[in-house]
């Protein structure tokens, strides 16, 4: 039985063993997508793409009073599973470090055209992120799963089941907005 929706429908009813059947089908897709996202880091970088998805696993499996409906709400939920992991790893390595070798500053622009660097200040892009959810929640959920869950607009819009051009336009808000956000 391979059908996202359908293992999902059945953990979301209790069985405890369709979580583990749908990690079995979806595995290979997420371990993918976490080695894009990692695949530029540095040489020294303890956080692997098999430890990522692992991670983001632990954090769906706690989501039992959440039900995940459909396969659009789970790479959504996994999206955002990424972001707060890397978020948190960004967190803990500059802990008491800000200013210190490591740090840099990079634009909204780069950091969006280049692969991820764990380097990057996720911290600054977490908050803005957090700040334009609030003040356009479908606009910071493209730069979501664009950015953390590297879709593609066409992608980005059917999980969001919104037209491809409002992606667009989405994507080019959203960035105008953090790169304005984010800059001094």
């Amino acid at each position: 039985m391979g059908d996202v929706t359908e293992l999902l429908d059945r953990w979301n009813d209790g069985d405890p063993d369709a979580l583990n059947e749908l990690m079995g089908i979806v595995h290979d897709e997420l371990r993918q997508l976490a080695g894009s996202l990692l695949r530029h880091e540095r040489r020294d970088h303890t956080l692997q793409p098999t430890a990522l998805v692992h991670e983001a696993y632990l954090r769906l499996s706690g989501l039992r009073e959440m039900p995940l409906n459909g396969r659009r709400h789970f790479y959504g939920a996994a999206s955002q599973a990424m972001r707060r992991i890397l978020v948190d790893h960004a967190r803990q390595r500059s802990a008491g470090k800000r200013g210190g070798p490591d740090a840099r500053r990079v634009t909204l622009d780069a950091a969006f055209h280049l692969p991820i660097d764990l380097r990057t200040d996720f911290v600054r892009i977490d908050e803005a992120l957090t700040a334009l959810a609030l003040l356009a929640p479908d606009k910071a959920r493209v730069v979501e799963l664009r950015y953390f869950g590297g879709l593609s607009i066409q992608e980005t819009a059917e999980v969001m089941e919104i037209a491809p051009a409002t992606v667009k336009r989405h994507w080019t808000f959203a960035r105008a907005w953090l790169h304005d956000t984010l800059s001094d």
